[in-house]
């Protein structure tokens, strides 16, 4: 019962957290007024995470297992190489669309000023991500007996520089300029690219 209680706590406290990146633009998170949201003292945060760089890692671990799990759900399901690279961009935009906060993570816009290796932790999320949807492109051959005209590893990183500058522009707007907004129109012209390449 204890321990239930204890990870309902560190829930709490990482729902909070997340919260709070959405509602704090432009503010740091200390951890005086993440204990103040929650309702609790700092000694008590610190009973649950021995850093608050330990409280972001677990917000990255979260953000991966939604991100990653979700993707590797739909590829089971979904066989055709464009839909699979469409939906991989949308599992991202609606997962920042649903918690704001998390794009603040992504972009690194929350990470400043904690430590390196939580932005380093960022950057290897988007590199799974990115091989993710190479591997997506490359399999196009065996899948579809079709062949892209460019490298895929380019094609990818043209698709991943796109779904970044979303991010950007949703964290700069102060999450108004939504990832998805006009996105079946642009995914049109992605995909005439990526197609006619």
């Amino acid at each position: 019962m204890a321990t239930e209680r204890k990870q309902n706590r560190k829930e709490e406290i990482l729902g909070t957290l997340a919260h709070m990146l959405e509602t704090s633009l432009g503010k740091p998170i200390t951890t005086a007024r993440l204990a103040a949201e929650v309702g609790v003292s700092e000694a008590a945060l610190y009973r649950h995470f021995p850093s608050k760089a330990k409280m972001f890692d677990d917000l990255i671990n979260l953000i991966e297992d939604i991100l990653l799990g979700s993707t590797n759900r739909m590829l089971e399901q979904e066989k055709n190489t464009m839909t699979r690279v469409r939906e991989m961009l949308l599992i991202l935009f609606r997962l920042v669309e649903q918690s704001p906060g998390m794009s603040r993570m992504l972009t690194g816009d929350a990470l400043m000023g904690e430590h390196e290796r939580l932005r380093l932790r960022i950057v290897m999320l988007f590199d799974k991500f990115e091989s993710q949807m190479k591997q997506v492109l490359r399999e196009r051959r065996l899948r579809e007996g079709a062949e892209f005209a460019t490298d895929e590893s380019v094609l990818s990183n043209v698709v991943m520089a796109y779904a970044e500058g979303k991010l950007l522009q949703f964290v700069r707007s102060g999450f108004k300029t939504k990832p998805t907004a006009q996105f079946d129109t642009q995914w049109a012209l992605i995909e005439r690219q990526l197609l006619g390449s």
